[in-house]
């Protein structure tokens, strides 16, 4: 149980929003653009909270030091792009989290290593973060996940203290940025988690199963 929580940020891909299916469907359909199989969205799903360099890294099996790695990623992201808001969907219980977070009077916001270039339009685009008092990307700050800026950045937006502000994540780096930044951590179980994860070893202070878990956290 949190106390003393006046503000609660969130990660945005395998957190708030289930985005796998458009992620992945744009570098499944760069597979199949260069004739190879089409992969299951189970295979995608896992790395989707790592973007480009998950996806291509389930596509094609490269990493971000790989000679073609730059021009596929551009690629992948102009595929996204024209696909973002296709079969991207808020997951479930996610409306009435917000909706009981505003509810109580506490402010709310994003921290994502999304690209504003993304973040920008998909957070437009869905109804779910017209309440949303902080929107930070990953080129928002100088510095993305796991560095704490950006988290800093959230709380400045809102005029608190780290400390007032709880951040809530499905990825280890999610957990190391808020430690940093000084807010308590709450690993949300359902996302993600970036494969095979040892949840224990990224120390959150907490851990949910599904999102209105997290209420039965916040006094």
């Amino acid at each position: 149980m949190f106390s003393g929580i006046r503000a609660v940020l969130f990660d945005l891909d395998g957190t708030l929003i289930d985005s796998a299916p458009d992620l992945g469907g744009a570098a499944d359909a760069m597979r199949t653009l260069r004739g190879l199989p089409s992969l299951p969205l189970d295979r995608y799903r896992p790395m989707a909270g790592a973007g480009a360099r998950g996806m291509l890294g389930v596509a094609f099996g490269i990493t971000p030091d790989h000679a073609d790695f730059a021009a596929l990623r551009e690629e992948f992201f102009q595929g996204y792009e024209r696909r973002m808001t296709s079969s991207t969907a808020v997951f479930e219980g996610v409306p009435q989290l917000v909706a009981e977070i505003v509810g109580r009077g506490l402010n709310w916001g994003v921290v994502t290593n999304k690209s504003m270039r993304f973040t920008g339009p998909l957070t437009q685009a869905m109804p779910l973060f017209a309440t949303a008092g902080a929107i930070v990307g990953g080129d928002s700050t100088p510095f993305s996940k796991p560095h704490p800026e950006p988290l800093l950045e959230a709380a400045r937006r809102l005029e608190l203290a780290p400390a007032d502000c709880l951040y809530v994540g499905d990825d280890e780096r999610d957990m190391a940025a808020g430690r940093a930044a000084g807010m308590p951590t709450v690993a949300a179980t359902y996302g993600y988690l970036g494969g095979t994860p040892d949840i224990d070893h990224w120390q959150p202070d907490a851990r949910i199963s599904s999102p209105l878990e997290l209420l039965l956290l916040l006094k």
